[in-house]
């Protein structure tokens, strides 16, 4: 065998390395995306969020707590009402833009029908009573996560 062969045999080896180790990447990859996909779904903890917080006696901290003392969503005449603003279309609009943009934000209020509010806060978690938080490295398989 010559030396040409011999250095061919050598490409390919590395070669073939290459590909196991670009097939691990993409693996390992997949693995993180999963991972971030799953964290997507799980309710921020408390420290890294940030408290929103409204002006007290403005118009949506006054909406925030009818919701609260409501018990739950309220269509935006009835949060007028229970306000003391007039139910006229100016502040129907003004107050309906104010929810719809925190309301899209994710902050402090969502809208749960058309001109229908509610607070995030009383939004139950899908993962109520999981102990999700409770689970740590030490929980977990050896092989979880390792790469074949």
């Amino acid at each position: 065998m010559g030396i040409r062969e011999n250095f061919q045999k050598l490409i390919d080896k590395k070669e073939q390395e290459i590909t196991e180790l670009e097939l691990q990447i993409r693996e390992a990859k997949a693995y993180v995306q999963a991972l971030q996909d799953s964290m997507k779904l799980l309710p921020r903890d408390g420290s890294a969020a940030v408290e929103h917080t409204l002006r007290p006696g403005s118009s949506l901290a006054k909406a925030r707590d009818a919701i609260r003392a409501a018990g739950g969503p309220l269509p935006i005449a009835e949060i007028l009402k229970a306000i003391g603003k007039p139910q006229d279309k100016k502040h129907r609009v003004s107050l309906a833009g104010t929810l719809s943009g925190y309301a899209r934000d994710g902050r402090i209020f969502e809208k749960t029908a058309p001109n229908t509010f509610g607070l995030l806060e009383s939004r139950k978690s899908p993962f109520a009573g999981d102990s999700v938080e409770a689970i740590t490295d030490d929980d977990l398989p050896e092989e979880f996560g390792a790469m074949r």
